[in-house]
């Protein structure tokens, strides 16, 4: 019997500074090596949001070494999911390839007391995530 391959997401919003960083920084530390993770922006930033890095250091997982990648056909096509946040018609589509949309505020130019309930919420979504993928939460 062959072990079930690994499913592969990726979390795309528009810079890549935000809320698909933390989406995957919480999907690699909720699964670890159980999903295959990545994240990218179709106008990527330079650097991640440092108000989105303190409210990530907050629950104990650190973004400061992160760094904004640009949305690729190649990241779409390995990918089993693509969750998109905000990035419209710049994701492109692959048949065969599920697509969600997470509907979530913007932390782009607002401090960590506005990014922590954007925080939670993704937070919450990527556990409701992994339960759809059959991949346990690590605690």
């Amino acid at each position: 019997m062959t072990a079930p391959a690994t499913p592969s997401v990726l979390f795309v919003c528009v810079h890549n500074a935000g809320r698909s960083q933390m989406a995957a920084a919480f999907l690699t530390h909720l699964a670890g090596d159980r999903v295959e993770v990545r994240s990218a922006g179709s106008a990527p930033a330079d650097t991640v949001n440092p108000a989105v890095v303190r409210a990530m250091a907050e629950v104990g997982i650190d973004l400061s070494g992160e760094i904004p990648k640009v949305l690729t056909d190649e990241a779409v096509r390995a990918s089993d999911v693509v969750i998109t946040m905000g990035c419209g018609d710049a994701c492109p589509f692959f048949p065969g390839k599920r697509y969600l949309d997470w509907k979530l505020d913007d932390p782009a130019g607002r401090g960590v007391d506005a990014v922590r309930p954007i925080r939670d919420e993704i937070e919450t979504r990527v556990r409701a995530l992994l339960a759809d993928l059959s991949v346990p939460a690590r605690h």
